[in-house]
């Protein structure tokens, strides 16, 4: 739902319940049967008191004929995403918030008020409609000051001294209010912001508060002299090519023996000359770069295109009309230029491994308001530190002063794949020196860890692997990861070929018996390699091979086919080869036959002999 113009508006002056009320408009937000009024659109309060923000809200009884009903109803000061966030759950805000829960009231109660709580407030509720949801904006703008007592006019005549203190806030209280005024801690006379001191003692010390609010009183002040340069603050630091500004207020008496004090000099210093300070805009090096801002009791120092030689001490100097009426503000203000450096430091969860925690912290050489962003976007934390709950290992963060936004931080993110790469690229021998190099986008800068696939345990914890004489047994898939605070990456695997000669080759011989004549005998090669070998087979004193291939088979051998073999394995990176030594047994029972049939051939024959010489006879 839109939000709706203001409509009407009433003006009247209020006291809150707590708190005090500068000025109240009683404002319709709204042209419809939606609105949101407030009693107040500016509240001024004392800090440490309570503030009651009040409000009353109204809405449709039905849309499309369904019962409206308020499904929530909150306050909120800033949006996270585009939503406003519910000031209960903001942890600035935590037991010090309550919300008025009856009927359409909407009242508000922030106790113990701090600087810090000043800001719009606006009041949002939700219904049960899906597009019933309204925010009552402008909301109520809240101030929250804390009490002075300043220095409103003084006076000298001779040695006798008077001042003039009213008790002041950085917002204008309502006239009609009652004050206390303290010295060392006891009430004393006065019930107006005004309090005339006639005798000056460095001894007492002096508060105001408003009556009421006792336990809400100023800082006390010892107003020891008439004459006084305060500033706003003393430390300053600041960017290199930036610009500084140094603010002070100063006072003098109104009047000196009965003459009307008027200042005829001001103006800030760093160096003197003849025991005289020096003003500013007279130094060369400061040359088109200074300008003062004076205006009645208030004078302020800016400097522009900052350097880093321009810090230094600086303060601030008075003349009067007086002859003696001369003042310095001593000590002065410190300025410390500094290059925009700004780093990013990450923190993540030391009790629970597994907890996405991290911190961030923007980290530079100043005190200063920051801003944060994730992915480039700006969120809605402007403090030092940034606490992350839930992390997308894909976010990146940086941070930037306030006011310096074109001076980013180094944007910080979780490691990015990381890329795997082999040395040499050729192709890798065994013995060689190989490097594995793991590398990855990140920053904090990643750590590496070096796995090998199906061995459980890391292998090394740095970027690199070294591998001085490669062995066979070292090849396998390879990856790495890289790791920092904001995250892990896993790489791709990598195979890691390591390429050697073929080893001392084993032979075998099939059948394993003895060998016989007429029998067919298979001789077997083998050996490791990378690439695989190729065989091929030698007979002793003969030049050309027997055959090729991891078998070689005689088939029907004979006692000719003894002697010694050899297998050469071969591949691109070389060669082995082993003898085998063969042995025919030539078939006995054949040899027996033919000498059976020889010896009964003979004895044939000697038997024809016989009967021949017989019958001769």
């Amino acid at each position: 739902m839109a939000h709706r113009a203001m409509r009407g508006a009433a003006m009247s002056v209020i006291t809150a319940v707590s708190g005090f009320v500068l000025l109240t408009v009683t404002v319709v937000l709204g042209q419809d049967v939606w609105g949101v009024t407030y009693t107040s659109t500016q509240i001024c309060a004392v800090k440490g008191s309570t503030v009651e923000l009040r409000c009353t809200f109204r809405y449709p009884s039905t849309i499309n004929g369904i019962n409206t009903r308020v499904v929530k109803k909150f306050w909120f000061i800033r949006d996270e995403n585009n939503e406003p966030v519910d000031l209960k759950t903001e942890s600035e805000y935590r037991d010090r918030v309550q919300y008025q829960r009856k009927n359409n009231d909407c009242t508000l109660r922030i106790s113990d008020l701090r600087e810090s709580d000043s800001a719009e407030y606006k009041f949002r509720f939700i219904t049960n409609d899906p597009r019933g949801k309204y925010t009552g904006s402008p909301g109520v703008i809240l101030t929250v000051t804390d009490l002075q007592v300043q220095v409103s006019r003084s006076a000298v005549r001779g040695d006798f001294k008077s001042a003039d203190l009213k008790c002041e806030s950085s917002c204008p209280l309502p006239d009609n209010l009652s004050y206390i005024w303290y010295k060392n801690e006891r009430i004393i006379t006065g019930q107006t912001s005004n309090l005339l001191l006639n005798y000056l003692d460095p001894t007492n010390r002096i508060s105001c508060a408003v009556r009421g609010y006792e336990n809400f009183h100023s800082p006390s002040v010892v107003v020891k002299d008439v004459w006084d340069v305060t500033y706003t603050s003393t430390q300053v630091c600041a960017f290199k090519g930036a610009t500084a500004e140094i603010r002070c207020t100063f006072r003098y008496p109104s009047t000196i023996n009965g003459i009307n004090t008027e200042v005829v000099q001001k103006f800030w210093f760093i160096t003197h000359k003849n025991n005289e300070p020096v003003d500013l805009k007279t130094d060369p090096e400061y040359s088109g770069r200074v300008h003062y801002q004076c205006e009645n009791n208030d004078c302020t120092l800016k400097i522009t295109d900052l350097r880093e030689s321009d810090s230094a001490e600086y303060k601030f100097r008075f003349i009067t009309n007086d002859p003696r009426g001369k003042y310095s503000g001593v000590p002065g203000v410190t300025l410390t230029v500094t290059g925009p450096q700004l780093q990013v430091h990450v923190r993540r969860s030391t009790v629970n491994s597994y907890s996405n925690w991290k911190e961030l912290t923007c980290h530079n050489n100043c005190q200063s308001s920051y801003i944060w962003y994730r992915n480039g976007h700006k969120l809605s934390s402007d403090e030092q530190y940034l606490q992350l709950n839930t992390f997308d290992s894909a976010d990146s963060f940086h941070c930037a002063v306030k006011g310096y936004e074109q001076f980013p931080s180094p944007t910080v993110y979780a490691p990015k794949l990381p890329s795997v790469s082999v040395s040499p690229s050729a192709e890798i021998v065994e013995g060689s020196s190989v490097t594995l190099t793991c590398s990855s986008d990140a920053n904090p800068a990643a750590s590496y860890t070096w796995y090998k696939e199906d061995v459980i345990n890391p292998l090394i914890y740095q970027n690199q692997h070294f591998f001085f004489s490669i062995l066979p047994s070292d090849s396998g898939k390879y990856y790495c990861t890289a790791d920092n605070d904001l995250g892990q990456k896993r790489s791709e695997s990598r195979t890691i070929d390591v390429k050697y000669a073929p080893k001392l080759p084993s032979v075998s011989v099939s059948p394993s018996a003895e060998i016989v004549e007429g029998s067919s005998v298979t001789l077997t090669c083998s050996s490791d390699a990378n690439p695989a070998a190729k065989y091929t087979w030698y007979k002793e004193d003969e030049d050309s091979p027997k055959a090729s291939g991891h078998n070689f088979t005689i088939s029907n051998i004979r006692p000719e086919h003894s002697g010694s073999y050899y297998c050469v394995a071969h591949n691109s990176r070389g060669r082995h080869n082993v003898t085998l030594q063969l042995t025919v047994r030539e078939d006995f029972p054949k040899a027996a036959k033919l000498a059976v049939t020889g010896i009964t051939l003979v004895v044939f024959l000697v038997i024809i002999c016989l009967l021949v010489f017989f019958l001769l006879a």
